[in-house]
């Protein structure tokens, strides 16, 4: 398998390892229930690294499905990396703001995603699987560690997720109007195919590209 090389690499490949656990602590006046159940449904608010963290000890090996919405890395979100990586070199070159004119935004978002790839690789299921939207600007980046991390026999498939119906009149060479979204499983053991319950004929006119009322249908996949 080809491997991907990127600046920083070397520090954050085993950076999930060096993470340390973290309680969590129910608020209970932010509960919807009485009875606070940290087995129950949650929404932990802090850290991202840190939070994925905790939840390894209760939910390691269980979580069927994960969604995510990492930064899309366009240059204009103006965000910092700011896990403590054990360097002083690489905390001065990741801790500054990363925009479009940093010609290394490319390994710093590889920097930042390694480690919570990996973490979440342990919180899901064999049978479980990842989704991941990005766009154009780090879809190459994204599937290259994807594979790196879950295995490129583990790749299930890169959808066009259409995100806007009419073209951009502004726009200063092709009008965007797709991102993507990546799926990934945990494991392929058992040599499973990812199929849906609805029939190849019907897909097309049902599930996300549909909109009925103004909201979307669903369509249940599955492995079997």
């Amino acid at each position: 398998m080809a491997e991907l090389r990127f600046k920083g690499k070397t520090f954050v490949q085993n950076h999930h390892l060096m993470v340390p656990y973290h309680e969590l602590i129910p608020v209970k006046n932010k509960s919807l229930t009485d009875k606070v159940n940290l087995q129950d449904n949650l929404i932990v608010h802090g850290d991202n690294l840190k939070a994925l963290k905790a939840l390894l000890p209760m939910y390691a090996g269980k979580v069927k499905c994960i969604y995510i919405d990492p930064p899309y890395n366009t240059g204009n979100e103006n965000w910092v990396y700011n896990d403590n990586v054990n360097s002083p070199m690489m905390q001065d070159w990741l801790g500054k703001v990363v925009d479009r004119e940093d010609l290394t935004r490319h390994d710093k978002w590889l920097c930042m995603m390694t480690p919570r790839l990996k973490i979440l690789r342990e919180l899901l299921t064999d049978d479980g699987a990842l989704f991941a939207t990005i766009d154009n600007n780090e879809i190459q980046h994204l599937l290259m560690i994807l594979n790196e991390i879950f295995g490129e026999d583990n790749f299930v498939d890169c959808l066009v997720w259409q995100k806007k119906v009419s073209p951009s009149n502004d726009a200063k060479w092709f009008s965007s109007d797709h991102d993507y979204i990546v799926v990934l499983r945990r494991t392929n053991n058992r040599g499973d195919r990812w199929t849906s319950t609805v029939s190849k004929a019907n897909f097309h006119t049902m599930g996300i590209r549909t909109m009925t009322h103004g909201a979307m249908e669903l369509i249940d996949i599955y492995l079997q």
